[in-house]
């Protein structure tokens, strides 16, 4: 299935310069110009950063930026030895993942459902916000609440998507968040896989071992794992369908 899911202005493509700073990067656009960008991914990106790779990157006239340049994508060589776009903004995933729950994509797994909030508050003293709860229509047989995380799966070890690629404690947290609200709500986890040469996803354990002792011990819990997976162009991502789980 190669539909096209999000549709947006074509990217401007250039070269890497350099990633600093955790916040930004140096590009150099096609007409030789040297620009600024914000880079929403402050982890490690392991793999991605390589000075001289394509990439691309996207323009906002909106004058409540500092910067009006993100970084978007970049070109890396795959698991087949194919180049491939790797989508590394971490806020892009989230729009990516509400347009796949929009879409009905996610029905077998959710059921229908009536309405999607982002961003609420949930966990001990609400100081956590999941990145979407879902109430199921009343069609739905499992009318349980349904809390989605998502996570921006860029890192890869031959055909195996992994998360996380450091240690995350916010990660960890969220974890633990998710085990809490089982059985009374359904939890799901949801690796956006932001690059299309991987058949599996796997948690990334040599990265943060206590992250993957926690996901094993919520899927064992009930925790719902989607690990979804999307090819990224100039102007467009398409859905690639679903990666099973693979554990050592």
């Amino acid at each position: 299935m190669n539909d096209r899911l999000i549709e947006f202005e074509p990217l401007i493509e250039g070269i890497l310069i350099k990633r600093y700073k955790r916040f930004l990067a140096d590009i150099q656009v096609d007409n030789g110009e040297i620009v600024t960008a914000h880079c929403a991914n402050t982890g490690p990106m392991k793999g991605l950063l390589k000075e001289g790779a394509k990439v691309r990157i996207s323009f906002s006239s909106s004058n409540k930026r500092k910067l009006p340049w993100t970084w978007e994508q970049v070109k890396v060589l795959g698991s087949n030895n194919k180049e491939v776009w790797v989508g590394i903004n971490t806020l892009f995933a989230n729009k990516v993942i509400k347009k796949v729950i929009e879409q009905n994509l996610l029905k077998d797994q959710l059921g229908d459902i009536a309405k999607i909030n982002s961003e609420v508050p949930y966990g001990k003293d609400k100081k956590s916000r999941i990145d979407f709860l879902l109430t199921p229509k009343s069609s739905n047989p499992d009318n349980r609440n349904i809390y989605i995380e998502v996570k921006n799966t860029t890192w890869t070890k031959k055909n195996v998507a992994l998360f996380p690629d450091s240690e995350t404690k916010r990660g960890q947290k969220h974890l633990r968040e998710l085990k809490v609200l089982i059985p009374q709500s359904k939890s799901v986890l949801v690796p956006c896989i932001t690059r299309k040469d991987v058949d599996y996803f796997s948690p990334g354990d040599e990265a943060d071992p206590l992250y993957g002792k926690l996901f094993r011990e919520s899927t064992n819990a009930g925790m719902l794992l989607i690990p979804c997976c999307f090819e990224f162009h100039r102007d467009h991502v398409t859905w690639k369908g679903f990666r099973p789980l693979k554990l050592d």
